[in-house]
């Protein structure tokens, strides 16, 4: 991954594909990370996930991200709540937001050229459903914990056809029963398999 400088600072080139608008109606496979990866979601036992109040806490607001946000006709996919991250898939339909409408008497478009500003902030699109839902979780999580934190980033994947929609559910299905081998498991990288 490249770095540049925006402002004289050195900055992390985005790793969200250039020249796709994530606010377009698709499929979204996203992972979101605690902070150094640090367990406060629960625990695996016999690869069922048994979730800590925060965890709980993660849950629910997943499961109210869409209903707070029916303008963006969002349908929840399959989703996991693992020690340290969470897995899931997003799915936008068509909104008003990400469907440029035509005056067909004049043949222009009613909603302008929507151009976005990459280094402003983002509305109605991927990048702020993940926000609000990462906020909504920390407000809450930290009159539990205060050190509670998500890494600044989260990893997506544009689900392009049903092949790669499958083997997603089912990575994600099966991520609890995966844990002590799992990339995300910090464990793993002090030698320590027992998750």
């Amino acid at each position: 991954m490249q770095t540049g400088k925006f402002k004289n600072k050195y900055r992390i080139a985005s790793t969200r594909l250039q020249n796709w608008d994530y606010g377009w109606a698709g499929a979204y496979f996203i992972t979101v990370c605690t902070k150094n990866r640090k367990n406060y979601f629960g625990d695996i036992k016999n690869g069922i996930m048994q979730l800590s109040n925060i965890g709980v806490i993660v849950r629910n607001e997943w499961e109210k991200t869409f209903a707070i946000r029916p303008d963006m006709n969002l349908q929840m996919g399959e989703f996991v709540v693992m020690p340290n991250h969470f897995h899931a898939i997003v799915i936008i339909g068509e909104n008003q937001y990400n469907t440029i409408r035509r005056d067909a008497m004049h043949c222009v478009s009613t909603t302008g050229t929507n151009k976005k500003n990459k280094f402003g902030v983002q509305s109605k699109n991927l990048a702020s459903v993940i926000r609000g839902f990462k906020i909504g979780v920390t407000t809450t999580a930290r009159k539990i914990n205060p050190d509670f934190a998500w890494q600044p980033r989260f990893y997506d994947h544009i689900i392009r056809d049903e092949k790669s929609f499958d083997n997603i559910i089912n990575y994600i299905i099966n991520n609890p029963d995966k844990w002590a081998n799992d990339k995300y498991n910090v464990a793993n990288e002090l030698g320590d398999n027992r998750g």
